[in-house]
């Protein structure tokens, strides 16, 4: 088997309200290539549109990658990084309290997707000076827009 492809993933996500109309953003980056994706929810929370950016991100990849992801949700990051994830998995889907992970319906899909590829995560800080993660949250909120006052 080959290398694998270096693939570098941007992702935010955004809410308008929370719960309330969500949108996110995600900028792919492959070698001189650069693909912009976005979308939204009428009703959602920050969380899953923070979610669904890396999981859509993960999508568009037609083949095994070595990816870096950068986000600003300690949410999704210290998922991985803190193997929390492991430990939900490891029980059934149930926090520590034995309470419902929440979101695990995305959480599994990306889970999934994490086996495909060989992901790192990386936390950034969200609304600062890195112009890749403000790009995402402006496709973000203009991705929330299409849904403000559907939900």
């Amino acid at each position: 088997m080959g290398e694998l492809k270096q693939v570098t993933l941007y992702t935010d996500g955004a809410c308008s309200g929370n719960p309330g109309a969500g949108g996110w953003g995600a900028v792919l980056l492959f070698g001189e290539h650069r693909l912009e994706i976005s979308d939204g929810e009428a009703e959602t929370t920050n969380n899953r549109m923070e979610l669904m950016a890396v999981i859509c991100g993960l999508e568009r990849l037609k083949f095994p990658c070595h990816v870096d992801i950068y986000s600003d949700s300690a949410y999704v990051v210290n998922a991985f990084l803190q193997d929390w994830i492991g430990g939900w998995e490891r029980g059934g889907w149930k926090k520590a309290d034995k309470k419902p992970v929440l979101n695990a319906d995305l959480w599994q899909r990306l889970l999934t997707l994490t086996r495909v590829h060989e992901v790192i995560f990386h936390k950034v800080k969200g609304h600062a000076d890195n112009e890749l993660n403000n790009r995402c949250d402006e496709l973000a909120r203009a991705a929330i827009e299409k849904f403000r006052g559907i939900g």
